[in-house]
């Protein structure tokens, strides 16, 4: 089977129903085993920072959201702070189930072995051979280094839980693809 072709695309897609026009993608969820380990990553390697915490204790889970705000964009006030956090545009859940950072046995699918699925996230940096010296530095794991594999220009690295995280820049992926 071959890739469709540009018609194909156009005549697949449909024009966005007017009751859309207010839609947009707010966040894709993880689930983590150790947020103490996932909150670092995301904060100080990845530079995001924690929008907002909530505890379940009644279902023994936590969400963490995250994203890339202005810390002094984030309201005090917890309400304000609620709203504003749901009105981001692509956040990332963090789902921590009580007791996994305990478990030995846990870990979860990244959807990058079999059976495929789910793939990867992307993050725009200004430049991914620094980006990724940083993340070299810092020891993370890399699936793909910039300069590996027939796509030149990204690589993707793996945060604590084994989800993959694409990095690459938005003028270079011109000649990437």
């Amino acid at each position: 089977m071959a890739a469709l072709s540009d018609e194909e695309v156009v005549k697949a897609c449909s024009e966005p129903d007017p009751s859309t026009k207010d839609f947009f993608f707010q966040q894709t969820m993880f689930r983590i085993k150790d947020p103490k380990v996932s909150l670092d990553f995301y904060t100080r390697v990845l530079g995001m920072r924690l929008l907002q915490k909530f505890d379940f204790p009644e279902m023994k889970f936590s969400l963490f959201f995250m994203g890339f705000e202005n810390s002094e964009d984030i309201p005090k006030d917890k309400s304000e702070r609620t709203a504003w956090t749901f009105s981001r545009k692509a956040t990332l859940e963090l789902t921590h189930n009580w007791g996994t950072e305990n478990d030995p046995n846990c870990s979860y699918h990244n959807g990058n072995s079999d059976p495929r699925g789910f793939g990867h996230i992307g993050i725009v940096v200004p430049d991914v051979d620094m980006a990724c010296e940083r993340f070299e530095q810092l020891g993370v794991e890399f699936v793909k280094k910039p300069n590996d594999g027939k796509m030149k220009g990204l690589a993707f690295i793996k945060d604590p839980d084994g989800y993959w995280i694409e990095i690459l820049n938005n003028k270079n992926m011109v000649t990437v693809t």
